[in-house]
């Protein structure tokens, strides 16, 4: 592992490192965001999983997280969307190939080599992460936007007892039921739509996966609400269920870090008193 870049900021440290991959094959960027903290002690972690065409960049730019995680002092991370590199397969669309990762282990050709996200962030990101950093991985929280939201939703159900809080922004919460999931999960897993069920929050909450809680932001300018995102899929599924879920529609809010920077605090606050629940 290699720093990129560290930069002080809000009484901790803003770290960027780089690593050779071997889920993906490639070298893999992230950022880790630790808050300075006492020789010796652990402190809870807070993954974060960005949207269609970004990378750890944009939400450690524009997320507005570092003041919240310095006050409850939670180490936050953001990994990247996909794998990169000029041998990496990429398509010409924006919601598929090199920023459209979606979160799965790939199994069709030429996808299945690099396409590795599932395992690189349930796997090989956090044994590293526990490896150099003063993280409590017996207390972690996940969250994301969009496409992130959807990893943050489907890692959290497939993991049972691994964290304490999963949140989202605006999250894709059904890939069976949008054509940014369907275009995805086709291209990625192939044609068989049971294969796509693990990939799918509603479909795994209805298979009888539970989350310890969950707390989802989603604004009413949302451009993306009716055609991709379509919240109340995942509201109809929790109650179905009776899975506790707090899902709040934030009137005039759109889809951009301008929304996700608003709640983001908020977030990081409600993680911590769940992740605090752990010492």
């Amino acid at each position: 592992m290699e720093q990129v870049s560290a930069n002080r900021s809000h009484g901790g440290t803003q770290g960027v490192y780089t690593h050779q991959s071997a889920a993906t094959g490639t070298a893999m960027t992230f950022s880790v965001f630790v808050p300075d903290h006492a020789k010796g002690a652990k402190l809870p972690v807070l993954w974060y999983l960005s949207g269609l065409t970004c990378t750890h960049a944009n939400v450690t730019e524009k997320g507005e997280f570092r003041a919240a995680c310095a006050e409850h002092a939670v180490i936050f991370i953001a990994p990247d969307t996909s794998p990169r590199g000029d041998d990496v397969p990429d398509d010409d669309g924006y919601d598929f190939g090199k920023g459209a990762g979606f979160y799965v282990d790939a199994t069709l050709a030429p996808w299945r080599t690099h396409y590795r996200m599932r395992t690189y962030m349930e796997q090989e990101l956090p044994a590293l992460v526990a490896e150099h950093f003063s993280a409590d991985m017996a207390r972690q929280g996940i969250t994301g936007h969009s496409m992130g939201g959807h990893g943050a939703l489907t890692i959290a159900l497939r993991n049972p007892g691994r964290f304490s809080s999963v949140s989202a922004f605006a999250p894709i919460v059904s890939p069976l039921s949008c054509p940014w999931g369907e275009k995805a999960l086709g291209g990625y897993l192939g044609s068989d739509r049971a294969s796509w069920a693990e990939y799918d929050a509603c479909a795994l909450i209805a298979g009888g996966a539970r989350l310890p809680d969950l707390l989802v932001d989603q604004g009413t300018a949302d451009n993306f609400h009716d055609g991709q995102l379509k919240t109340h899929l995942l509201a109809d599924a929790c109650e179905a269920a009776g899975q506790l879920a707090t899902i709040r529609m934030q009137d005039g809010y759109d889809h951009s870090y301008y929304f996700i920077s608003t709640f983001m605090a908020d977030h990081v606050r409600w993680h911590a008193e769940r992740l605090k629940r752990g010492v």
